[in-house]
């Protein structure tokens, strides 16, 4: 089983009520997760402890240019985020590089599957 973890607990409590339901991460991920796979929710910090949340089905996998983005994909991801240059700073600390309009990014949508 694979898992999506979120380094900042500040997503914990929006991916626990369904405020957010899909992460978009840098680079092309559609080989490593596909539409149907259950995978884990887990927060916690690289090479660290993580707790799991929920398990989640991956609902759909898209690639596309950071700058092609959905206003609706934004919101799924953060909705607090409103803007492609949000993100793409965002994305620019967590990767700890300059990440540009043009770089590719996978969107992973998900939902909660109820044990």
């Amino acid at each position: 089983m694979y898992a999506i973890n979120f380094y900042t607990p500040l997503y914990e409590d929006m991916l626990l009520r369904g405020r957010k339901t899909a992460t978009i991460r840098l680079g092309d991920k559609a080989d490593k997760y596909q539409p149907g796979e259950l995978i884990w929710i887990t927060v916690g910090q690289r090479f660290g402890r993580r707790r799991k949340l929920f398990t989640a089905i991956i609902d759909a996998v898209t690639v596309k240019p950071l700058a092609e983005l959905t206003p609706r994909e934004l919101d799924r991801e953060n909705p607090e985020m409103r803007t492609h240059e949000e993100l793409g700073r965002f994305l620019s600390m967590i990767y700890d590089r300059p990440v540009l309009s043009e770089n590719l990014v996978t969107v992973i949508h998900f939902s909660p599957v109820s044990e």
